[in-house]
C-alpha cells in the first residue's frame, strides 16, 4: 500500500454551509419534560388505596337510582375554624402581647447612620430621626430604645 494514500485520498464530503448542525434535543432526551412522551413510556403509579370504591353510585343500579339528600348531607364535612390565638395577650381587656425583659418600652423611629462615632469597627451606631407617620417596616417597628444604664449591667 503506498504511503501517499493514507487518509488524504479518502472521500470527505464538502461542507458548503447549507445544513448547519441542529442542536435541538428530541423529546426522548429532554429532562424534566413530563407529558411530552407517550404515556406508556412514562409509566403509571396507582394511588395507595382505591378511590371511590365504597362510595354510593359505583354500580349501575345505584347510578340509575341516584343519591338521596340524606346520603349527601351525611357526607358533608364541617368547616374548621382557625384558633382564636395563642392565648398570650389575646384577652379583650388585656394589655396585648407581653414585652421581652431585654426590650425597651419606647419604640425607635427611622434610623440613620451616625457620623464620626468613636468605637470599634464592629460596633454599629445610628441616630433616631423619628417615626415616619406609622409607615415603618416590620424591621423598623421591632427596634426599641433601651437606657444605657440597663445596657451596661447586661452580660453579652
Amino acid at each position: 500500500m503506498p504511503t501517499e494514500a493514507r487518509g488524504d485520498d479518502v472521500y470527505q464530503p464538502q461542507d458548503v454551509g447549507q445544513d448547519p448542525p441542529n442542536d435541538d434535543l428530541d423529546l426522548e432526551n429532554a429532562l424534566g419534560e413530563r407529558g411530552l412522551d407517550d404515556q406508556l413510556d412514562e409509566g403509571y403509579s396507582p394511588p395507595e388505596r382505591p378511590l371511590g370504591v365504597d362510595k354510593y353510585g359505583t354500580t349501575g343500579e345505584e347510578e340509575r337510582r341516584g343519591e338521596s339528600l340524606d346520603q349527601r348531607l351525611a357526607q358533608e364535612v364541617e368547616d374548621v375554624e382557625p384558633p382564636d390565638g395563642d392565648g398570650i395577650g389575646d384577652l379583650d381587656d388585656g394589655e396585648g402581647e407581653p414585652l421581652e425583659p431585654e426590650e425597651g418600652e419606647t419604640r425607635s423611629g427611622r434610623l440613620s447612620p451616625a457620623d464620626d462615632v468613636p468605637g470599634r469597627r464592629t460596633d454599629v451606631y445610628a441616630n433616631d430621626v423619628g417615626i415616619d407617620g406609622g409607615a415603618a417596616s416590620a424591621e423598623e417597628a421591632a427596634v426599641h430604645t433601651t437606657d444605657e444604664e440597663e445596657d451596661q449591667g447586661r452580660q453579652g
